[in-house]
């Protein structure tokens, strides 16, 4: 009878390349993480990661073009709206931050890591593209009012901001998921109510509907 370890599909044997990859470049950063060391965390030999991946830079790449994808997903699957436009803002904020607090590794690699490095920020700055354009449909489909796009894209991208800031501190478990999501939804319904003294009424400053 033959005998051996059963061979692994090359496709979840990608995947657990790219877990292994996440969690070295998380502990060690991009620069001082080596083939070497990812090979060794995913039990292969380094032949075999550079049959797969061709460089270091190639595997990072790939990390972060999935664990962006994961997100996009992950928010996707929540902003459904119907429910009003702060209660959807609330989901919205709290699945992103969930998503963080759970994937640690992962917000890492892509928003520290990535985003310092040039030849990866074009990467980054697509998935935050898509945040933006994904937060600015759900505020324009639940507003009371029909309201410039424009204006609820300057909140958007003050939310996402934002949001990517305290996310930085739930990371590091400095700040509890739960607190860090309402001050982000408040900072972002003060924009959206648009309280100014000094400022006239205009129809786009009427407070969406709870």
């Amino acid at each position: 009878m033959a005998t051996g370890t059963k061979r692994i599909p090359r496709a979840i044997r990608e995947q657990q390349m790219l877990d292994s990859a996440i969690r070295v470049f998380a502990d060690l950063g991009y620069h001082s993480a080596s083939m070497d060391a990812i090979a060794r965390d995913a039990a292969i030999s380094k032949p075999m990661l550079y049959l797969y991946y061709g460089s270091k830079e190639e595997l990072f790449a790939a990390c972060v073009t999935r664990e962006s994808g994961r997100l996009i997903d992950h928010l996707t699957s929540v902003a459904t709206g119907g429910e009003g436009a702060r209660r959807s803002l609330e989901g919205l904020v709290e699945a992103f931050l969930e998503y963080v607090d759970e994937h640690t590794d992962s917000w890492n690699v892509v928003y520290r890591q990535a985003a310092a490095e040039p030849r990866f920020r074009a990467e980054v700055d697509k998935t935050r593209s898509v945040l933006v354009d994904l937060t600015t449909d759900l505020l324009e489909q639940n507003s009371r009012e029909r309201r410039d796009r424009g204006l609820l894209e300057v909140v958007a991208t003050a939310l996402v901001g934002a949001g990517e800031a305290v996310a930085d501190r739930v990371a590091l478990r400095s700040t509890p998921r739960p607190e860090a999501a309402a001050v982000v939804v408040d900072l972002a319904w003060r924009g959206l109510s648009g309280h100014r003294a000094t400022t006239p009424t205009h129809p786009s400053a009427t407070p969406p509907e709870e």
